[in-house]
């Protein structure tokens, strides 16, 4: 599958929806050319969830050197800043590097810049949480956003609750709508000009089977156990919490529904992740190298 035309010497980016083959693509680039595989994934970061975040195995990391996996903490914030940060020794490294993953942001951050916004103060980040839990969605936010700070509200996935908080907590703590932050952005780290981008277009029928077999995969693997052993400290609000599957085996452990139902909730929750990174790939991914799924 490796793309005609791909240089040894030329950094890779493979973004894609979730369960498409983003990082078998990977291992398969750098033991035939060699490289150190980057992860771009924004669970996959996180130290409590290999199994559920479809990380790399340890077999596959012994094949080839895997970069920026699990090395944070459960409880700790991470954002796309955080990574752009970790990200660039590999970049500017001898090896070439080979940056895998299905978090948009994170491939935006890297190929067009960043705006260096001040962390949000936890109070004000509570405060959104609270919102979020009153209503029960992120519509409140977004009425907020839509009142206040149009220009943002007319620019962010308004369909994630993650991006509509972050924005509503960077208007409340900066002043300054994350619209305004992201025009005064700096100069990239890795120009998209200057590597070989890939992204994967799905097939919507054909990823959606993938996402039931690779979540059962998951299951037979010990996702269970993984989540059990998150249950004491479990906390909803965390990034890391995000890991789609682990509140659905949260409720399953806590009696709130069966396996079954938790099992059908995580795949649909899945389906719909996949869907709004298959929007957005295409949405700002134009330029990309497109791998088409299934192949002909």
């Amino acid at each position: 599958m490796i793309p005609k035309g791909l240089s040894s010497e030329q950094p890779v980016l493979i973004a894609g929806p979730t369960a498409s083959g983003k990082s078998a693509l990977a291992l398969e680039i750098a033991t035939t050319q060699g490289g150190v595989i980057v992860n771009a994934d924004a669970l996959q970061v996180y130290a409590n969830w290999r199994v559920l975040s479809a990380r790399p195995s340890a077999a596959e990391e012994a094949i080839c050197a895997h970069a920026l996996y699990g090395h944070v903490p459960y409880d700790a914030p991470y954002s796309a800043g955080h990574w752009l940060r970790d990200v660039a020794p590999w970049i500017e490294g001898r090896e070439r590097a080979i940056i895998v993953g299905g978090t948009g942001l994170n491939f935006a951050a890297l190929t067009e810049g960043l705006a260096e916004i001040p962390p949000t103060p936890d109070d004000i980040r509570q405060s959104a949480d609270r919102i979020r839990a009153h209503s029960g969605s992120h519509a409140d936010l977004l009425d907020d956003l839509d009142r206040e700070d149009p220009k943002t509200a007319g620019r962010i996935d308004r369909l994630n609750p993650m991006r509509v908080q972050r924005a509503w907590e960077v208007l409340r703590a900066t002043g300054k709508g994350l619209a305004d932050w992201q025009d005064d952005t700096p100069p990239p780290l890795l120009p998209v000009e200057t590597c070989y981008p890939i992204v994967m277009d799905a097939d919507r029928d054909w990823l959606a089977a993938r996402i039931e077999r690779r979540f059962d995969t998951m299951l037979a693997a010990g996702a269970l156990d993984e989540v059990r052993a998150n249950l004491a400290d479990w906390d909803p609000s965390r990034p890391s919490s995000k890991a789609i599957g682990a509140p659905e085996l949260v409720a399953y452990l806590r009696n709130e529904m069966t396996l079954d139902e938790a099992r059908e909730a995580a795949i649909i929750a899945t389906r719909q992740y996949a869907k709004r990174q298959r929007t957005w790939f295409r949405a700002r991914m134009g330029g990309y190298h497109k791998i088409s799924l299934p192949a002909a």
